[in-house]
């Protein structure tokens, strides 16, 4: 068993976090390309045969239920020292090391004002804040893909748009960064944009694309790409942006377009589907009808709007829920809004279920998961009422397995025994969380002992 609480006093009183992990781990076998001194750490069963995964140790609760979880399930890792203290300290080395390990990895983020000792007796918020946008930047992430219900956002990353300043919009033929205050990556949304694509190709979902190319600079860049890879396929276009930002921007469509490998279209020819074009605003609402008649699509969206566009998603379930319980008692009806959804055939929860997945041009994909309350759970561990006198539950470490279970599989594709397995040990933590939550060293214990590791 590990001393989980001792991991938590050590974080919160700023103590020597770093020594007392490193003596529950071996140092790697194998380090990221081009990193010699990077600080990796494994552990679990590495004689298996399975295919590893990188876990991020970051912090609050995101480093105890990682550290929890592969203890119980005893499958092989490597993990990456990230927490706020130590990536403040390395100036943000390991997001570099993390970002580049050559295996499926899952980076949680927490809060990302974190405070952070300065090394001269201050006190100041913790350098990159929480590393997203650095680690995307050093690991070439182009999107993040997340499923919720029957909608899937495509979130080009990091494409943001809304520039106005025309005086300094250009498009640097030899980096395909389109020049302007946001420096939006051309490259990077040619990526999404084919990854979009496919997805609708090999789903045969509806794809619906949210831009602003009549009111955005970048975005008419954007739009541009994204018909300079419909020429050429056997996708249906329903409802089209009034200009073409092929034809409107084509010299710089086509700087970007020749940074891009020749094979780059290979096979597209084959692909198919549908798609409708719409401008980023409306398909807030189109989304919402989406979710209530349980529409099937994929939407492609630059940074900005696909963040707003999944926080509609992560949000928007619970409000339904309480309205509709608002109707049932107007009618004179008292329903469980709960029971009813599921009834119903909905799926989506309150949005800690979310998850996102993303994608680098080179390497494996990384699983993303923010934990907003951790280090407020994190609190109520170490003052030793996780209940708040009965008016709060516990931490619920279920996350850490789904997404866990999610990266496994695909980082051992077919494997029919481990999917048994993670499957196995879902329904033996459901079973221990059922009804009133078990505190967190609780629960971990009784998993410990109902769980059978990987072997």
């Amino acid at each position: 068993m590990i001393d989980l609480m001792s991991i938590a006093r050590t974080e919160h009183d700023g103590g020597d976090l770093f020594n007392l992990l490193a003596g529950l781990f071996e140092p790697a076998d194998q380090k990221p390309k081009g990193y010699p001194d990077a600080v990796i750490w494994q552990g679990g069963n590495h004689k298996s045969g399975l295919n590893p995964v990188a876990h991020s140790l970051t912090d609050a609760f995101a480093l105890l239920g990682t550290i929890a979880a592969i203890d119980v399930l005893g499958l092989p890792f490597y993990a990456v020292p990230m927490w706020a203290q130590y990536r403040h300290d390395m100036k943000l080395a390991p997001l570099a090391w993390f970002g580049n390990m050559d295996c499926t990895s899952i980076k949680w983020s927490t809060a990302g004002d974190a405070y952070v000792n300065d090394g001269q007796g201050g006190r100041v918020v913790v350098m990159g804040k929480s590393g997203n946008a650095a680690l995307r930047t050093q690991a070439g992430v182009y999107c993040n893909v997340r499923p919720y219900g029957p909608i899937t956002v495509v979130r080009s990353m990091p494409c943001l748009p809304y520039s106005q300043n025309r005086a300094v919009f250009d498009v640097d033929a030899k980096t395909g960064i389109i020049h302007s205050e946001m420096n939006t990556p051309g490259l990077q949304m040619a990526y999404a944009n084919r990854l979009f694509l496919k997805m609708v190709n090999d789903t045969g979902k509806l794809g619906r694309v949210a831009m602003k190319p009549t009111q955005a600079m970048e975005d008419g860049i954007n739009a541009g790409l994204h018909s300079w890879l419909l020429q050429g396929t056997g996708f249906s276009v329903g409802r089209k942006y009034a200009v073409d930002g092929y034809v409107e921007h084509r010299e710089a469509v086509d700087r970007i377009i020749n940074l891009l490998p020749d094979d780059f279209k290979d096979g597209m020819q084959n692909w198919h589907g549908q798609i409708e074009q719409h401008i980023s605003d409306t398909n807030y609402g189109l989304l919402l009808w989406d979710l209530i008649e349980k529409r099937d699509c994929i939407v492609l969206a630059t940074d900005l709007d696909g963040d707003r566009l999944t926080d509609l998603l992560a949000d928007v379930s619970d409000p339904l829920r309480a309205f509709s319980a608002m109707v049932a008692s107007h009618l004179g009806r008292e329903v469980d809004s709960q029971e009813l959804w599921r009834e119903m055939g909905y799926t989506t929860g309150n949005g800690r279920d979310m998850t996102s997945v993303m994608y680098r041009m080179s390497g494996p994909p990384i699983y993303e998961q923010t934990l907003g309350s951790a280090d407020v759970m994190l609190l109520r561990l170490l003052e030793g009422d996780e209940w708040v006198g009965g008016t709060k539950q516990p931490y619920d470490p279920r996350i850490h397995f789904v997404l866990i279970r999610q990266a496994y599989l695909d980082a051992n594709p077919g494997n029919e025994r481990l999917q048994n397995f993670l499957d196995e040990a879902l329904a033996t933590f459901d079973s221990i969380y059922q009804g009133d939550r078990p505190g967190f060293l609780e629960g971990y214990r009784e998993l410990k002992a109902a769980v059978t590791p990987w072997s």
